[in-house]
């Protein structure tokens, strides 16, 4: 393995894992470390490239990245987790549990898209007008080929069929804003494909861990806790 992860952990009980979003790092859930590790062991880890975990020389890519969280579970001897991913977080855990779907206890899938059609057009316009934009200047400019690496991900990733969907055994939570940048019905898409999957929406934008921290923690306590169990949509 061409990097080591920094990762913070806390608490005892079965694993949980969190997932960051593309350019953030770990500290993106202050608002759940504490709550979560009262009732699991929970690890927040940086994504390769972001955070305090060094970029390596692997592809930058979701299921790079979905690779590399197998290789830090081996290292940790966790032979299955819940998983809670946002944004790119959730991409790369939703890859991971197609991937390797006896890994997976439960998953949390908050914010995440199967491809770049997901995302609100006034969202993606400037992303990709960004992406072309930096990747112009990446052989001259390292801070340049970084932006473009972090761009190139919500560009050409992490394109997820809908079929591979039906792969993902674990009982799966997909919660998104009410104004998340995520389409509505790309977000009923993807919990409509995984068997047996709960949807909630929560009023708020794509940032609803941090916004509405209460109301997210709660619903997602229930749900791995088991309290809690629909296959129809609420909003909170």
């Amino acid at each position: 393995m061409d990097i080591k992860h920094f990762y913070v952990e806390k608490g005892q009980g079965e694993p949980l894992i969190l997932l960051h979003g593309n350019g953030e790092n770990s500290d993106y859930f202050c608002n759940q470390m504490d709550v979560f590790s009262q009732q699991f062991h929970v690890y927040a880890v940086d994504t390769r490239g972001h955070g305090k975990t060094p970029r390596g020389e692997q592809p930058f890519t979701i299921r790079q990245f979905a690779e590399d969280l197998l290789w830090f579970m081996d290292a940790r001897h966790i032979d299955s987790a819940h998983l809670l991913g946002f944004s790119d977080g959730g991409n790369i855990a939703m890859q991971f549990a197609i991937d390797y779907p006896e890994r997976v206890n439960k998953l949390v899938l908050n914010g995440a898209n199967l491809n770049a059609q997901g995302v609100k057009r006034s969202v993606q316009i400037p992303i990709e007008i960004g992406f072309k934009i930096v990747r112009r200047f990446s052989e001259k400019s390292d801070a340049a080929k970084y932006n473009a690496e972090l761009l190139g991900l919500m560009v050409n990733d992490p394109n997820i069929s809908v079929q591979a969907l039906s792969q993902i055994k674990a009982k799966t939570l997909v919660i998104a804003g009410t104004r998340d940048m995520i389409k509505e019905e790309h977000t009923r898409l993807i919990a409509a494909n995984i068997a047996g999957a709960e949807l909630a929406f929560i009023k708020g934008d794509h940032f609803i861990a941090n916004k509405r921290a209460k109301e997210f923690n709660e619903r997602v306590l229930e749900f791995l806790r088991g309290d809690y169990g629909t296959t129809g949509s609420q909003v909170l």
